[in-house]
């Protein structure tokens, strides 16, 4: 082992698996493949492997890592580590506690822990590791998963305890280059603490090329690394109200040029009020649902709204929004009554760990619901009682646990980015009198999502698209503001037309009035206050 400690890059961290090599492929090969195209750390594991053939494999890999410069731990195995001077070990829970690992090991070895839950972490700190691996993120063919999944959500919460320590964390299981980013961007602390790196086996190793396998994570790494933002936002920019005002109509003009196919699942009862809506401000509906539609869909479409208030078609759902994120397209999440059973937050949870919305979008009783919080009640698909106490800090906390934009919805509105929260004081009772108020703002925000990143991607053309970590493009919270004052001032509006006597003669006018509006319009009739 070299005199002192090594300084470590966990950014793409390969663990070895020979068993997972195409058929003719060299493993040293396809190590020294995976180096050149950016792996940092490399972990030997060889699980089935006698003494005599796990000391020949870690010797020529060592020999490999050297000539790169790239640092090697060995796995479970501390004879073997000392035996080849490795620069450390990996251990899991069942394995070797670390304090004894310490008295075999010198003290300028690395030593890394598989973490899968709270108290290990905290365990971990105790014994003084060097960094944890968290997870397992998903579901993996390359080692049997013996303990629950922790998700991509519930990998920012371990995070959270290694807030003042020196302890660096890598996301395990289950990652590869169509995954890395949405696992980069939501694994944060509620601080904004990110990974340290993405621990990778089968993406590379049972790659043909593992150099072009290793280059494409890798990349995204060092960009989401560079230009680490913890939003979909443009924050830390100020935002003040005339600028609000003037970048919400710029989204409308937007929507209006490029009039945006917008994708959307969405529930049976609101199917045709959301696709007039969409049509009323110059966008295009499509309402498909099928799983092996997505991919092409999430070429074509401008952004994607998943509303589950029949809570059908949930394989559709998981596939749209994976292939969205791959396309670094919007999605916006409208949790609809998940609340009110079981079945509706289990697939929410299934949703939110299987991709990244960009917005969710919901009442206080079912973002309450997304939060564990007790605090509002949900009957239905409607909230009971008088909301939040505090409503602002709840919408810039589960921003920041969510790592998404927040929209909570009510008789006042209030949207966040985590760090910035803005309140929306327009609307007419009569939105509440009419079925499927609350899904048209998701309809609406989806579409002023897409007139944000179709704006965003148009400005790129022609200049360095070098890679730049980012899940989407265009400002989300403008996006969502507009959203959600399209249906507000559209309701105003529409309410005070002299044809308009009820409920009954009110959708009409308000499908009118949303087709109606302008920059002008939203200017002069928006209510909004930066929190």
């Amino acid at each position: 082992m070299s005199a002192s400690k090594p300084v470590v890059d966990y950014s793409l961290y390969l663990v070895t698996g020979r068993e997972l090599l195409p058929e003719g492929k060299d493993y040293l090969e396809s190590l020294e493949e995976s180096i050149k195209g950016g792996v940092s750390l490399v972990q030997i594991r060889e699980k089935k492997a006698d003494t005599g053939e796990f000391l020949q494999i870690a010797q020529a890999s060592k020999a490999i890592c050297r000539k790169y410069n790239v640092p090697i731990l060995i796995n479970d195995r501390i004879d073997i580590a000392l035996a080849i001077g490795a620069d450390g070990v990996h251990i899991g829970q069942t394995d070797m506690p670390v304090d004894v690992a310490r008295k075999l090991l010198p003290p300028n070895a690395i030593i890394g822990m598989t973490c899968n839950t709270a108290e290990h972490v905290r365990k971990a700190v105790q014994d003084g590791v060097d960094y944890v691996g968290l997870g397992p993120v998903w579901a993996t063919q390359t080692k049997k998963v013996t303990n629950p999944i922790v998700g991509v959500r519930g990998i920012g919460e371990l995070l959270d305890i290694l807030e003042g320590t020196d302890v660096k964390a890598v996301a395990i299981a289950g990652i590869k280059s169509t995954n890395a980013l949405h696992c980069l961007h939501g694994s944060v602390s509620s601080s904004g603490r990110p990974l340290d790196g993405l621990a990778v086996v089968s993406d590379i190793v049972a790659s043909t090329d593992p150099l072009s396998a290793a280059q494409r994570i890798a990349i995204i790494v060092k960009a989401f690394k560079a230009v680490f933002s913890p939003t979909f936002s443009l924050s830390p920019s100020p935002y003040a109200v005339d600028a609000f005002k003037d970048s919400i109509g710029e989204l409308l003009l937007a929507v209006k040029k490029f009039s945006p196919l917008v994708h959307q699942i969405t529930n049976t009862v609101v199917t045709t009020q959301s696709a007039n809506a969409t049509l009323a401000l110059s966008a295009s509906p499509i309402m498909a649902t099928a799983p092996q539609e997505m991919p092409d869909l999430a070429r074509v479409a401008g952004a994607l709204l998943v509303n589950f208030g029949t809570i059908q078609n949930l394989d559709g759902m998981l596939a749209s929004g994976f292939h969205y994120n791959l396309n670094r397209k919007p999605v916006v999440f409208d949790p609809v009554g998940v609340g009110a059973t079981a079945y509706r937050r289990a697939s929410a949870a299934e949703l939110l760990n299987a991709w990244q919305p960009t917005v969710i979008k919901g009442n206080a009783a079912e973002l309450g619901a997304l939060a564990n919080s007790t605090e509002v009640q949900a009957k239905g698909v409607d909230s009971v009682g008088v909301g939040f106490a505090d409503p602002a800090t709840f919408v810039r906390n589960l921003a920041r646990k969510e790592r998404a934009i927040i929209v909570l919805t009510g008789v006042v509105d209030y949207v966040s980015d985590g760090t910035v929260v803005v309140r929306l004081s327009n609307g007419h009772p009569l939105l509440g009198e009419i079925t499927g108020s609350g899904c048209m703002v998701g309809t609406t925000v989806a579409t002023f999502c897409a007139g944000a990143s179709l704006s965003a991607e148009e400005a790129r053309r022609g200049t360095d698209s070098a890679e730049d970590a980012k899940l989407v493009r265009g400002d989300m919270l403008v996006a969502a503001v507009g959203g959600v004052l399209a249906v507000t001032i559209a309701s105003e509006l529409a309410a005070a037309r002299p044809d308009v006597k009820g409920s009954g003669t009110f959708l009409p006018a308000f499908i009118d009035e949303l087709g109606a509006l302008s920059p002008e319009k939203l200017a002069a009739y928006a209510k909004i206050e930066v929190v």
